[in-house]
């Protein structure tokens, strides 16, 4: 299928979903908001890939949302002096639609990798904040825009950066929109790791993702899934949760190709999630 916004292809179980408006620093355009779940839902559906991996084409890695193609939006082209209820509940609808945007990247059955070079700003940090790991080039610099513009963010950075960021650092960066670089990102644990050159960080994060598509997708997804979990909950909820993962989707056959796979020295050979829906 053709994208406007997005390449994807699979190779070797891994999913390559690339940005590819370098020349707009992949702004986050109408179409955006739509292929990007689409993608990501129809990735996690087939089962054809184990492991997906965000990047982008070009200098930036994303300069967050295109406002200017939003101008006919009445959801966001409004005058403040003149606000109904029915644009508020219409900004409202909006903002929740682009929510789900992301959220299906913590929702998805796969792990998902973003690698980040130059600005990622706004929108871009609601996007990889729902990702689960997060690499980026020594040049890479990450902005809560929003407050810039006179706005708060809401799209998912208030609601996901502070668990993986201090709180008071999340606080500052969305009260100022000061620009936080790569080594800051990486010392306070929302990025990975940081590599000099886009080459370098691609190779990395392609290893990553091939290193995770080898396990076993069921293992795989329930870590995720109980993590995801664990997260937002406490101890004990997350400890019943995962007991009751293992009882319902603990995979015996998964574990016995990996113990013999071990005893005969050879890679592990899983089967791939099956389709989680029957239109496919």
């Amino acid at each position: 299928m053709n994208y406007k916004c997005f390449d994807v292809e699979i190779t070797d179980m891994v999913a390559q979903v690339r940005m590819i408006r370098p020349e707009k620093a992949n702004s986050m355009i109408p179409e955006f908001w739509k292929e990007l779940p689409e993608i990501i839902n129809d990735l996690s559906d087939q089962g054809e890939a184990r492991v997906i991996v965000i990047s982008a084409e070009g200098r930036h890695f994303c300069s967050g949302m295109d406002l200017s193609a939003f101008a006919g939006d009445s959801a966001i082209n409004m005058e403040s002096s003149k606000f109904p209820s029915r644009t508020r509940a219409s900004f409202r609808s909006t903002a929740l639609r682009l929510q789900r945007s992301f959220s299906c990247m913590e929702e998805s059955r796969l792990p998902v990798l973003v690698a980040i070079q130059g600005a990622c700003v706004g929108g871009g940090i609601d996007m990889i904040s729902a990702a689960d790991l997060r690499y980026a080039t020594s040049d890479a610099y990450f902005c809560i825009a929003e407050i810039n513009i006179g706005m708060t963010a809401d799209v998912g950075t208030l609601q996901r950066m502070p668990k993986l960021v201090p709180e008071g650092v999340v606080r500052e960066l969305a009260y100022t929109g000061r620009k936080m670089n790569a080594a800051e990102g990486k010392d306070r644990g929302f990025i990975n790791e940081v590599y000099e050159t886009h080459e370098e960080l691609l190779a990395a994060v392609n290893e990553v993702a091939r290193e995770i598509a080898s396990k076993s997708p069921m293992a795989i997804w329930g870590t995720k899934q109980s993590m995801n979990f664990s997260r937002d909950h406490s101890v004990a909820d997350g400890l019943e949760y995962i007991a009751t993962w293992n009882a319902a989707m603990f995979d015996m056959d998964d574990m016995g190709e990996a113990f013999v796979a071990s005893s005969d020295r050879r890679d592990a050979e899983f089967p791939n999630h099956l389709r989680s829906r029957s239109d496919l």
